[in-house]
């Protein structure tokens, strides 16, 4: 399927099966890795660095901005509906001038913190996750989340503007599913 907005081959890595959806904007596909059977939805906008593994879901209308900074992304990691994903940020305590609009040399102040989503991820819809946040194996988030940048446990649901625990994550299952599908692709491919 073609883009409206670039041609797929500008991407520095597009996997196997990978789907992109047609109305999907990346402002910079040469910097931009999507792993194999990765699917973009539809009205999603990218603009800066972004690696992304297989098996992972970026759901419509999700937002991935702040310029010099990487986003990266594990396997088998959903970004719900909605989500605004920031590697770059105004410090709106302390006045910056770091608008993408004003030269490099002229720029100061802002935040710009890679950001990371490991493996088994689930940002729910329209959770917001800014600079500097590392989110381990399985973290989950509630719908309408704020993600800040600070520890965070694996295997845990957290929700709410303060995103505060709420569960333990039972992973067995899911582990034990994807061993049996990953075994199932290897033997599909093996002659």
């Amino acid at each position: 399927m073609d883009n409206l907005f670039f041609d797929l081959k500008q991407l520095r890595h597009l996997g196997t099966g990978t789907i992109v959806g047609k109305c999907v904007r990346i402002r910079r596909p040469e910097l931009v890795s999507i792993g194999d059977y990765t699917i973009i939805d539809d009205f999603t906008y990218i603009s800066g660095a972004l690696e992304i593994g297989a098996h992972s879901h970026i759901g419509p209308n999700v937002t991935i901005t702040g310029g010099i900074k990487k986003l990266t992304v594990g396997n088998y990691a959903g970004i719900g509906a909605g989500c605004s994903i920031f590697v770059g940020s105004t410090d709106f305590v302390t006045p910056s001038f770091d608008f993408p609009s004003i030269p490099e040399e002229f720029q100061f102040g802002g935040i710009r913190e890679e950001v990371v989503i490991g493996h088994y991820v689930q940002l729910g819809s329209r959770s917001v996750v800014l600079p500097g946040a590392q989110l381990p194996e399985g973290f989950a988030s509630a719908a309408m989340t704020v993600v800040r940048k600070r520890a965070y446990e694996p295997w845990t649901l957290y929700g709410g503007e303060r995103c505060t625990k709420l569960a333990r994550r039972d992973q067995t299952n899911l582990l034990a599913a994807v061993r049996r599908f990953e075994a199932s692709r290897k033997a599909e491919n093996t002659p």
